[in-house]
């Protein structure tokens, strides 16, 4: 087998690893934006202690391109539990409208107190 050519895997794996780059340094800028913005929405919306926050503020483009270029994701899921995922995921099956802007409600509510747990 020719050495130059690639394996769907190894593209496949490629991909997935130019999208996790692709995707920290877009939440990396979303997050300076939206420090720079707002602090404290920030601080709700990402889910942030406030320490982290500054360490956010503080990088330059470059430490941005950097941090970003790495293969783990920096970004994480918050709803991390059964309770939550129901709550998101349930909406419209065999409930009124209503109650879906209530699951969604319900959820918001949940995941506001584990922030104030964190911070």
């Amino acid at each position: 087998m020719d050495a130059t050519m690639t394996s769907p895997r190894t593209h496949a794996t490629e991909q997935l690893l130019s999208e996790i780059r692709e995707t920290n340094l877009s939440y990396l800028m979303l997050a300076q934006s939206l420090i720079r913005t707002d602090r404290e929405e920030a601080m709700f919306r990402l889910g942030l202690s406030e320490s982290t926050l500054q360490i956010l503020e503080r990088l330059s483009p470059a430490q941005i391109l950097k941090m970003a270029s790495g293969s783990t994701l920096l970004c994480q899921f918050r709803m991390n539990d059964d309770i939550v995922w129901n709550l998101l995921t349930n909406h419209g099956k065999g409930a009124a409208a209503a109650n879906d802007g209530v699951s969604r409600l319900h959820a918001s509510i949940l995941m506001a107190g584990r922030h104030d747990e964190a911070a």
